[in-house]
């Protein structure tokens, strides 16, 4: 029986249409997906599930087809539009400001912000999520990596969050994966381009206490305020509206830890991770 590739849809999505343009190139080539694995370091199924706009491609490979199929930022610039589509519609404007803003800062009183999770860490969050299938998961999880791209180019944004005690000490799957995480978050939190701190038990009750918030500052000093529940998120423009939460985010950041202190902190909750074989209660 004679193999037929699937049909593609180029026109349905940019993923889509990354897939088909990947397939495309290839065939111009007279590559096979094996032989175009061989070239990148891949993998021929995750190449045909990319083709099929099935799996969202991993960020490192735009680059890599660039070089292969000497097509200059061709891919690249396909994958940043490809990117966005796994979010869902009402985060996109968000997704846009964000990979804009020269400053971010963010408080997250129940999670760590997608900016500074880890890969397992963000894996074992959305998997909480029961709707969603491990296809699905893997997909949401490789565009939450891909966010974190600017932040180790030649212009990172300047990043501050304060995060709830918390969320330090809610297992978010393994005792290791949580030792892992803390250990990234532990090197972000004082350097040029970050600062972390923590809003201890001891401080009590604050207005933020059951969402998080995240101020996004422009290249043209204007800032946007995004506050997320647990079903639905709401993005302020209206700067009357943004000066309200910057002056609880400004009071949040009066009262927790200092820099210093929270890493202090940190590392205690570490310990208690790395000290048992299950997540500490």
């Amino acid at each position: 029986m004679t193999f037929k590739p699937q049909q593609l849809t180029p026109y349905h999505s940019a993923r889509h249409y990354f897939g088909a343009e990947q397939r495309r190139h290839r065939e111009a080539a007279r590559l096979s997906l094996v032989q175009l694995a061989e070239i990148l370091s891949s993998s021929k199924s995750t190449l045909a599930r990319i083709e099929t706009a099935e799996l969202m491609p991993p960020p490192d490979l735009p680059a890599r087809l660039d070089a292969a199929f000497g097509t200059d930022k061709h891919f690249h610039g396909l994958y940043q539009l490809a990117k966005r589509e796994a979010h869902p519609d009402q985060y996109r404007r968000y997704m846009d400001f964000e990979g804009h803003a020269e400053v971010i800062e963010q408080y997250g009183a129940q999670a760590i912000p997608g900016l500074l999770q880890t890969r397992a860490y963000a894996r074992a969050f959305l998997g909480c999520q029961e709707d969603l299938s491990e296809a699905r998961i893997e997909e949401r999880v490789t565009a939450r990596m891909s966010r974190q791209e600017r932040q180790h180019s030649d212009a990172p944004p300047y990043r501050w969050a304060i995060l709830d005690e918390a969320v330090l000490r809610r297992p978010m799957g393994s005792a290791e994966c949580m030792y892992e995480q803390l250990a990234s978050l532990l090197k972000q939190v004082n350097t040029p381009d970050s600062k972390v701190q923590v809003m201890p038990f001891s401080a009590g009750s604050h207005s933020l206490l059951g969402g998080a918030l995240t101020l996004l500052t422009l290249s043209d000093g204007t800032v946007v305020a995004y506050e997320e529940g647990i079903e639905a998120g709401h993005l302020y423009e209206d700067q009357s509206a943004v000066k309200r939460w910057r002056r609880q985010y400004e009071l949040l950041r009066a009262n927790a830890l200092s820099p210093t202190e929270s890493a202090e902190l940190i590392r205690k909750v570490m310990e208690d991770y790395k000290s048992c074989d299950t997540p500490p209660s």
